[in-house]
């Protein structure tokens, strides 16, 4: 069995594949490394340009474009290896980034989810905007990261070069134990794209499994290359799955009303985009809602399945403060500013 499977989830990203494919496969040149790319439906030339141009990778073909969730879902399904790393068609690893990531895998065995450094492929010397030195929540499900709050980004000036237990990793560069995947059922289809790793690592956590973020590990991320961060479609997919987050993770006894508060807080939010001009975006935030309101009996479905499993619900990666306060109200933008941060 192939020890780790880089596995490349592509849509029409031809220029992206021509672009990071070699560096991929030239950082990656280890004994039971395997890169593979799973292409979903593509109607470029992407299939095309692999075969030609990277005869060493392997192709899992699609049938249909089944998003990210249902895309890996297949994928792997496809794929036989100890370690699994989901890696962005437009992410171009460091050198030597493998190697610490596996040794994690080896040494600490309650290690479900291991996660590099993940930085801007632009500005080579920033954090990325997806995942940064790793994720974390606040109570109403709010998501930020080591290096990155909203969208503030920070410079990497070493200030995060200690690797740490972590409430998520980003799904443009994770490496999980692929019998863990598979036995959790993978990602959830219903988010389609965006926040799906989230929950995934929500659900392990839950369990008692760790997700760590790496520090000696770097990628570089151009990021925003399937949507733009201000997207609509992306405002609606984000605001809608956050829901399907608290709703399939929280504790019993707090996801009502955190639930009812984090709808609140989505309502100024659409207010502001409206004010601020942004009418799509506003729409978007409402669109969010009334699906969410559609889908609400079938993840309450899912998270009484989910609540057989859990063993423990309180994180310390899980912030305790309002991030909403600390960053609007407190002005505070930096991870290392936070109040009660770890």
């Amino acid at each position: 069995m192939t020890k780790v499977a880089v596995v490349i989830l592509n849509w029409n990203g031809e220029k992206l594949l021509q672009e990071f494919l070699p560096i991929v496969i030239e950082h990656s040149k280890l004994e039971g490394v395997e890169v593979v790319v799973a292409d979903n439906a593509s109607t470029d030339h992407s299939v095309q340009v692999i075969e030609n141009k990277f005869p060493s990778v392997k192709v899992i073909r699609m049938d249909n474009n089944y998003g990210f969730a249902g895309g890996y879902n297949r994928a792997l399904q496809q794929v036989e290896s100890e370690y699994v790393v989901l890696l962005n068609s437009d992410v171009a690893p460091g050198i030597n980034w493998l190697p610490p990531l596996i040794q994690e895998m080896e040494t600490h065995p309650q290690t479900a989810i291991c996660v590099p450094k993940i930085k801007s492929y632009r500005q080579p010397t920033y954090f990325e905007y997806a995942g940064a030195a790793g994720g974390y929540i606040d109570p109403c499900g709010f998501t930020f990261c080591k290096g990155r709050i909203f969208d503030v980004i920070e410079e990497d000036k070493g200030q995060y070069n200690q690797s740490a237990s972590v409430f998520w990793a980003s799904g443009a560069a994770m490496m999980i134990r692929s019998k863990l995947y598979t036995e959790t059922g993978g990602l959830d289809e219903d988010f389609f794209a965006h926040m799906e790793e989230i929950d995934l690592c929500w659900r392990l956590k839950n369990r008692g499994w760790d997700i760590r973020y790496i520090a000696n590990s770097e990628v570089f991320h151009l990021g925003g290359a399937t949507l733009d961060y201000t997207n609509p479609q992306k405002v609606y997919l984000n605001f809608r799955n956050n829901l399907f987050l608290l709703i399939k993770n929280l504790p019993k006894n707090k996801w009502f009303f955190k639930l009812f508060l984090r709808m609140i807080l989505d309502g100024l939010a659409a207010v502001k985009f409206l004010l601020s001009g942004k009418i799509y975006s506003c729409w978007s935030v409402l669109k969010a809602h009334f699906s969410f309101y559609a889908s609400f009996l079938s993840v309450y479905k899912k998270r009484m399945h989910n609540l057989k499993y859990v063993i423990c619900n309180k994180h310390p990666e899980m912030y305790s403060h309002s991030v909403i306060v600390q960053f609007f109200i407190k002005k505070k933008s930096s991870y290392s500013e936070l109040d009660g941060m770890l």
